[in-house]
């Protein structure tokens, strides 16, 4: 087996029951082959398993649909049988956030050197670290991912939890050099939701203009609870 077939280890293992059965063949068995792990962990008592993937089937769906999966696959040794939680986000980080706040250790889910493009720069690793651990701060309002173009993009829009925050409305910005094998991460801030989704149609409507950038790409304290941002429900963008 390569590392790009996906692996649920789920021999001699059956569905919890019927529903779960229904869902897993929906969300994951129908389209197996076409999910590429990007990082994989699996709890020692094997109980856990924990899967960022890339689901190669969404470029042929709606525009602009994210990419990357989050899947937990819980088993039972004891009975011999599985349960399961996903979730559709449209990157990487989020995703990675996701299986943390679900018990994956944090170390144990960071993508290997091999698997996808790197980080271009120190800002962008910030980022992504910062993600990873304090998506519980933002929920995600839309998305959109454009891998048809020169330089294919993914642009996310988040809300900030706390309603005090001054700058509550977030936009990320990954752009990937297809030639370099990099992607740069990007965060704006905005006051207002129409100054974001303002920002936003005119980025989509082809002004390369700059996001406001944020204050600062670390927090002054730890978060209290591991991250857990909210399923993305992707709207469609204007593509240059």
């Amino acid at each position: 087996m390569s590392q790009d077939d996906l692996d649920l280890r789920l021999d001699g293992y059956k569905p919890v029951n019927d529903r779960v059965r229904e869902q897993f063949w929906h969300a994951v068995w129908i389209n197996e082959d076409m999910f590429t792990p990007l990082a994989v962990h699996d709890s020692a008592d094997d109980r856990h398993g924990y899967y960022v993937l890339h689901d190669r089937t969404a470029t042929w769906g709606h525009p602009g649909e994210p990419q990357i999966v989050a899947l937990h696959v819980q088993r039972d040794p004891d009975t011999h049988t599985f349960s399961f939680d996903r979730a559709t986000l449209p990157l990487p980080a989020m995703a990675q956030s996701w299986l943390i706040a679900r018990g994956c250790p944090q170390d144990s889910i960071r993508l290997p050197g091999d698997r996808g493009t790197t980080p271009a720069d120190e800002t962008t690793r910030a980022l992504e670290e910062r993600l990873m651990t304090d998506g519980d701060h933002f929920a995600s309002l839309t998305s959109y991912t454009d891998d048809t173009s020169e330089t294919p993009q993914t642009t996310v829009l988040l809300r900030a939890i706390d309603e005090r925050s001054p700058q509550p409305f977030r936009v990320l910005l990954e752009e990937t050099d297809t030639a370099a094998w990099t992607h740069t991460l990007r965060e704006g801030v905005f006051p207002t939701f129409e100054a974001a989704t303002e920002w936003w149609d005119r980025r989509w409507s082809g002004e390369n203009i700059p996001l406001p950038m944020a204050p600062s790409a670390h927090r002054t304290q730890p978060p209290a609870a591991p991250a857990r941002p909210a399923p993305v429900q992707p709207q469609r963008g204007r593509r240059r």
